[in-house]
């Protein structure tokens, strides 16, 4: 994951450096003419009249301003300006925008990395004092690490049983996810509860009562065709009874336009109240998951994302904008189909990976 942007931001990186090293070759040009007026200009016999005085002291000035800027190159003190860097930066927004990154998070990391930039020496650019690789590691911590927070914390501070509701749209691995965050939650030395609220899928309680053998969780469901608060409502109750830590509640697929089936969200919310909502999708439909993750926050609040298949995601660009264009964050990606393949997303570590080596 990430090695396309990996790869984007490392041209953008060595389009810089090239800009600096013709900014300094500019500084070179000016330094030369600078000696070279200096050289030819003829000392003045007699004092010069009002109006050629003026003429010279405007020359003198701006031969003071070549000179100045002629040290400045040798001293290695020549200044990056935002001229320098427009082409650069708009050829990395349009990759950015290739990569499924969403326009205004490319517009962002854009504007970030201009602040950055700007004024920089074109020395510190061109002999690799990792100015430009700080630059895009601020800008791109920036915009992917909005709204984080730590989710073992926030488990462990929860009053228990901590509910935990997971939705989205149709066949992005949502089951599996729930599964697979059981483990994570286990490992850790809680006692999980499942609850099966997708009560009109076929196959549901069956799928998830497989997870459940597997790992040797109880797993709370009813009929097909029952009320999905009332299996989740069931499932606290269970928890708070057998003092279980965690309820992991499954509900049916959905799309933010299926009325019926969002206003059993609102419902769940109402009867069950739970802790956090997490919405789950595939890191590889891109900017698709990141309109989805915003509709979804849109019409029923969610606290956080789950992103599958983000080990056949190349490309990155729906992790890289979902919290920025939400404003809530990514927890975890799933990353294989075993139940340890469940990464902790965290904002810096992302950062290294895409601006590190």
């Amino acid at each position: 994951m990430f090695d396309s942007l990996k790869d984007k931001l490392g041209r953008f990186k060595d389009d810089v450096e090239e800009s600096a090293e013709e900014a300094e070759g500019e500084a070179a040009e000016d330094e030369v003419s600078s000696e070279a007026a200096a050289e030819t200009t003829e000392p003045a016999d007699t004092d010069p009249e009002p109006a050629e005085a003026e003429t010279e002291s405007a020359d003198a000035g701006e031969d003071a301003s070549l000179t100045e800027r002629a040290k400045m190159f040798a001293t290695g003190q020549k200044k990056i300006t935002e001229e320098e860097l427009e082409e650069p930066l708009e050829q990395l927004e349009m990759a950015l925008l290739q990569g499924d990154v969403e326009m205004s998070v490319a517009s962002a990391i854009v504007e970030n990395l201009r602040e950055e930039l700007v004024g920089q020496t074109a020395a510190q650019v061109k002999t690799g004092e990792i100015v430009v690789e700080e630059a895009i590691g601020d800008a791109l911590y920036d915009v992917i690490s909005v709204g984080q927070f730590d989710f073992d914390e926030r488990i462990a501070a929860a009053e228990k049983p901590v509910t935990l509701i997971f939705t989205g749209v149709n066949g992005v691995g949502k089951t599996t996810t729930i599964a697979k965050l059981g483990k994570y939650l286990e490992d850790r030395g809680y006692d999980v509860v499942l609850a099966n609220g997708d009560t009109y899928r076929a196959g549901a309680n069956e799928q998830l009562q497989k997870h459940a053998d597997n790992l040797d969780l109880k797993l709370i469901s009813h009929e097909q065709g029952g009320d999905p608060a009332a299996v989740i409502y069931d499932a606290v109750e269970y928890a708070d009874a057998n003092d279980a830590d965690v309820v992991l509640g499954d509900t049916a697929g959905r799309l933010h336009t299926s009325n019926d089936l969002m206003a059993q969200l609102e419902k769940i919310d109402r009867v069950v109240d739970p802790d956090m909502t997490l919405f789950v999708d595939e890191a590889v439909a891109g900017q698709d998951a990141t309109n989805r993750a915003k509709q979804f926050n849109d019409a029923a609040e969610i606290d956080g994302v789950v992103l599958t298949k983000a080990d056949a995601d190349s490309q990155g660009g729906a992790a890289v904008s979902i919290a920025f264009v939400t404003g809530k964050p990514i927890l975890f990606l799933g990353v294989g189909q075993g139940y340890d393949h469940l990464e902790k997303f965290d904002p810096q570590e992302i950062v290294d990976r895409i601006v590190g080596a």
